[in-house]
């Protein structure tokens, strides 16, 4: 983390000691857990104010790089990698409509229907008892509300991303995950057959949880992408469903 002087732009300094500190961490010069020096010691080692220390950290920790945690006297905590920064650009493509729910459904077949091809080749029991505890609470979700359901859901989702073990895959279906629960939540809460939508994405997590346990990869990945088109097909333009429907497939692997 070279030292900078606060005479070179002094307006953009911060973000001069924020790059620096985000390229030590992505070189690994410095690792998750580690912490970064004090305050104190930041402001002897760039030579700046300390206002200008605490926006280049404000800006580490709106990345979701640092984290400092109250009472702790040592600088904040370096977090591991996550889908934080992928996730802010599909935020900001979303909310600016240059990219809809059909094409962020069309990214998530894709993404996650590798990640469960490899998921299905990978998996441990130890892998089948998570994915088996988050379907029970699905199904208990039902009754508890579409939040519960939902939470459940994603941990589903999120054991299968980390068993395929490709961190680009996880990160990206991450990513996607969350862009398309903000766009539906709402619309899926407000409809009336929100109970009969979280059934069917039961019985096809039970489903999807059998070809995994028979490390079946082919039908793993048809159904994830045809379970996907039948939970999402009454908020997508109609426009759009053949597109989906191509990327589903029509013809359903050999169990």
């Amino acid at each position: 983390m070279a030292a900078r002087s606060e005479s070179a732009q002094p307006a953009r300094v911060y973000q001069q000691i924020a790059d620096a500190i985000e390229n030590a961490i992505l070189s690994g010069e410095l690792n998750p857990g580690d912490h970064l020096p004090s305050e104190r010691e930041l402001v002897e080692r760039y030579g700046v104010s300390r206002p200008t220390i605490r926006e280049a950290l404000r800006v580490l920790e709106s990345n979701h790089l640092v984290k400092s945690r109250l009472g702790d006297r040592r600088g904040p905590i370096v977090l591991s990698a996550s889908s934080h920064l992928l996730q802010k650009s599909l935020t900001r493509l979303t909310a600016g409509e240059v990219v809809g729910l059909a094409s962020l459904l069309q990214f998530r077949m894709i993404i996650e229907s590798a990640a469960v091809l490899l998921a299905a080749s990978n998996r441990s029991e130890s892998d089948l008892v998570e994915l088996e505890r988050a379907n029970a609470r699905m199904r208990a979700g039902i009754d508890l509300g579409y939040a519960e359901f939902s939470a459940a859901d994603l941990d589903f989702h999120r054991t299968v991303a980390r068993t395929c073990s490709n961190p680009l895959l996880e990160f990206s279906g991450e990513a996607v995950r969350e862009s398309v629960l903000r766009l539906t939540q709402q619309r899926i809460t407000d409809s009336g057959d929100s109970r009969a939508q979280m059934l069917l994405s039961v019985r096809h997590h039970e489903d999807l949880l059998e070809a995994i346990r028979n490390k079946n990869g082919p039908l793993a990945s048809w159904l994830l992408r045809d379970g996907l088109y039948w939970y999402y097909v009454d908020y997508v333009d109609p426009a759009d469903l053949p597109s989906l429907r191509g990327l589903a497939d029509e013809v359903r692997p050999r169990e």
